[in-house]
């Protein structure tokens, strides 16, 4: 190991206890898609007192392409909330109304142009408050209820501005132009596509992602050939008529019988032989008393396939039983897309350029590419872009020891290990640049 990339090396594990306090930071005060007001406004604020051309607001997400956008009354809450807990103007006042994310810009001359991504959102979980729970017992478990980074994404955030710092500190080294995405709302798969439909991706060689994962083994760095299930998820409502259930039932139409029989419906889809699929009814609301014919019902439900044609196939097939259901009871269903991504796989080229750099340049120890994890990404909307124009994508795993598992109530990861996914991001830039 020499030169550029031993300097990567030694900055990447020097950061280690910044990045352990971001994350720590970012945890306490988690925020879920689409109200990351605070998350967005420090880490803004860092990229411009790092140097960056920043990006902020409106300047980042298409707004009409943002999907499953939370009230009005919900957004204007936890703006004000967000200004109690710290979060930083003006970024904070260009984040409101839904318009989190940031995207920071450095431009070295002449070169490729690599964008990163780095996701920023909270899920909606409530965290255990035991003692058992690290976050707890040291004093960063969330103060808001109902989110809680439960996935990783907090120390994504952490590293990327470590990638930033880096990057800064290697600029007259460097010869391109780097983007650091730091996108919101990708639980639900909602944010990356207004960035893509902003244009972001459009001049940009190579794209690169990267997630937590469990450890295997005794490796620290994991690549994937594909393996991410395409999705969409849809927020289907039913529409029927109150009736007195004892005197009349027959004049109202049941929007409750017809929510059940899509439910019955939708998990007998058909497979197909364009590759396994998925389909699940997470909630399903209807309803306002015993003796009512129910004339309001609401689902919320993800179709997946292994390809984005197995996706199109389920969801089409669902949106024709939903219709048919409603129809078979005398009501209206209205289907609303609120999230969707196809299906993701790294190009074989970058997989080969990660596991070189990884052991060649960084001595890290990398997987063999690996195809297969049965959840779904929108980072594959970055790929799909990038790779429209002829560039590259690839996502890599940082490995790490978890407490919990993703989602679950005490998810938690080993802030020790974010130096190498650090390193890794900025070798590959480096390396994508052919610098030597």
């Amino acid at each position: 190991m020499s030169g550029i990339y031993e300097t990567i090396r030694q900055k990447a594990l020097d950061l280690e206890p910044q990045m352990r306090a971001v994350r720590q930071d970012l945890h306490t005060y988690a925020e879920s898609g689409w109200f990351e007001v605070r998350t967005t406004s420090i880490i803004a604020d860092r990229l411009t007192r790092l140097g960056y051309q920043v990006l902020t607001g409106a300047d980042v997400c298409l707004a009409g392409s943002r999907m499953g956008l939370p009230p009005q009354e919900a957004l204007d809450r936890h703006y004000a909330l967000a200004l109690e807990q710290g979060a930083i103007q003006p970024y904070a006042e260009r984040a409101k109304d839904g318009f989190t994310g940031a995207i920071g810009i450095l431009k070295c001359g002449e070169g490729p142009t690599i964008a990163l991504r780095f996701d920023i959102d909270a899920l909606g979980v409530f965290e255990e408050k035991g003692s058992s729970h690290r976050p707890s017992a040291e004093g960063f478990c969330s103060v808001n209820d109902g989110m809680m980074h439960a996935c990783g994404h907090d120390s994504h955030a952490a590293m990327g501005l470590a990638v930033a710092e880096i990057l800064m500190s290697l600029k007259s080294q460097l010869r391109g132009t780097v983007k650091l995405i730091f996108q919101p709302a990708e639980e639900g798969l909602r944010g990356a596509k207004p960035i893509v439909d902003h244009g972001h991706l459009d001049d940009v060689d190579f794209v690169i992602g990267n997630h937590i994962r469990q450890r295997e083994g005794d490796y620290q760095i994991g690549l994937n050939t594909g393996g991410s299930l395409a999705s969409t998820k849809l927020d289907i409502s039913f529409s029927g008529k109150a009736a007195h259930a004892g005197a009349v039932p027959e004049k109202g139409n049941n929007a409750m019988l017809a929510a059940a029989t899509a439910v019955l419906n939708l998990n007998a889809i058909p497979r197909t032989s364009q590759g396994v699929t998925r389909v699940n009814v997470g909630i399903l609301q209807a309803g306002s008393g015993r003796n009512v014919i129910p004339d309001r019902a609401r689902m919320e439900v993800e179709v997946r396939g292994a390809t984005s044609e197995a996706n199109e196939y389920m969801e089409q097939y669902a949106r024709r039983i939903v219709q048919a259901a409603a129809e078979m009871h005398g009501c209206t269903c209205k289907v609303r897309v609120v999230g969707s991504a196809p299906s993701l796989y790294s190009d074989a080229p970058m997989n080969d350029r990660c596991l070189r750099v990884c052991t060649e340049k960084l001595g890290l120890r990398a997987t063999p590419p690996a195809s297969g994890n049965g959840a779904s990404e929108d980072f594959a909307w970055m790929v799909d872009a990038v790779r429209s124009h002829g560039g590259q994508g690839l996502r890599f795993l940082t490995m790490t020891e978890t407490g919990g598992a993703p989602h679950s109530t005490t998810f938690d990861i080993r802030e020790e290990d974010l130096p190498c996914g650090v390193m890794t991001f900025c070798a590959l830039v480096c390396d994508c640049m052919g610098i030597d």
